[in-house]
């Protein structure tokens, strides 16, 4: 595994947080509200091992995120993770994807330059002889509806995370 980069503060606006990841990793984020905002026909793709490792992803993903291909391969997935995110979507996602079953929801993800973009995701384990040997991840983009919704939903998870 390739240490976590580092986020560097941007110019400008911007608040920190101090995330630690379920594997205890730790790292400094900023976040601005500059927001990505994707195209009708861009469709994100990326593929991760067992343990949510990125093993490859196709062009719309590294223009969206803001990270070079090289600086995603073999990252774990999270770096992408917003801090305005709880963690029980992510909790919810796990379980459903160890289950074998393909997982469904909004995520606001975190580009390289502190930006987000909101996207629906469909999360498929890749099965081979019986085996989950990693997942691929398809995202496209929602409307601003959606996204309000899910930004109320996730402020009241969060609240009762705390």
């Amino acid at each position: 595994m390739n240490p976590i980069p580092d986020m560097e503060k941007p110019s400008g606006q911007s608040e920190a947080y101090d995330l630690t990841y379920f594997d205890g990793h730790k790292r400094r984020v900023y976040v601005t509200d500059d927001q990505f905002y994707l195209t009708n026909t861009m469709m994100i793709f990326s593929r991760t091992d067992t343990k949510g490792f990125i093993t490859s992803v196709n062009l719309p993903f590294i223009e969206a995120s803001g990270w070079e291909k090289e600086e995603l391969i073999g990252q774990p997935h999270y770096i992408l993770r917003h801090p305005h995110m709880p963690a029980s979507a992510f909790e919810d996602l796990w379980s459903t994807l160890q289950a074998g079953k393909q997982w469904t929801g909004c995520v606001k993800n975190l580009r390289k330059d502190g930006g987000y973009y909101w996207v629906r995701a469909v999360v498929d384990p890749i099965i081979e002889d019986g085996k989950i040997v990693g997942y691929n991840s398809v995202r496209r983009r929602i409307d601003n509806a959606t996204i309000k919704e899910h930004e109320a939903l996730y402020a009241q998870l969060r609240a009762a995370e705390i």
